[in-house]
């Protein structure tokens, strides 16, 4: 997900270049304000946390584009791409360590595993917006 600050900030091009370049294949994409409703789900891990409110408060504070991102370790790569959390701590090079301001302005959210790509990919997307297709690169990229 971008992000409202990234997305405020005019990087969801690059962000998207990125992905693509990589070699994974976007099958949805929506740009919407978050509801808080939502927020608070997409979220509800952090409940009863000091920052948890901080959370929602910033995420539905502007649009924010979810995308579903498929290829081989793509969870565990667009976390490498990502960048720590912490902006500060992130290497150059990753998303947050290029345009990341700090924890609460870090431009991107990622799944941390298959189990939570599941849970955030269903309350983000309808079933019928996935769209299958093959890249022309794949036999390329995969075996």
């Amino acid at each position: 997900m971008v992000k409202p600050d990234g997305v405020q900030r005019g990087l969801v091009g690059k962000i998207l270049q990125r992905i693509e370049e990589k070699g994974f294949k976007i099958v949805a994409m929506k740009l919407a304000a978050m509801p808080e409703a939502k927020a608070k789900e997409h979220y509800a891990e952090h409940v009863g946390k000091k920052f948890y409110q901080d959370l929602v408060d910033f995420i539905t504070s502007g649009p924010s584009v979810s995308l579903v991102v498929e290829g081989r370790g793509a969870i565990a790569a667009m976390r490498k791409m990502n960048g720590a959390t912490n902006p500060v701590e992130a290497v150059p090079g990753t998303i947050r360590g290029d345009w990341g301001i700090e924890t609460g302005r870090n431009v991107v959210h990622g799944s941390d595993s298959p189990a939570s790509a599941s849970r955030e990919i269903a309350l983000h997307f309808d079933p019928s917006e996935l769209v299958t297709y093959k890249r022309i690169d794949e036999e390329w990229l995969y075996e």
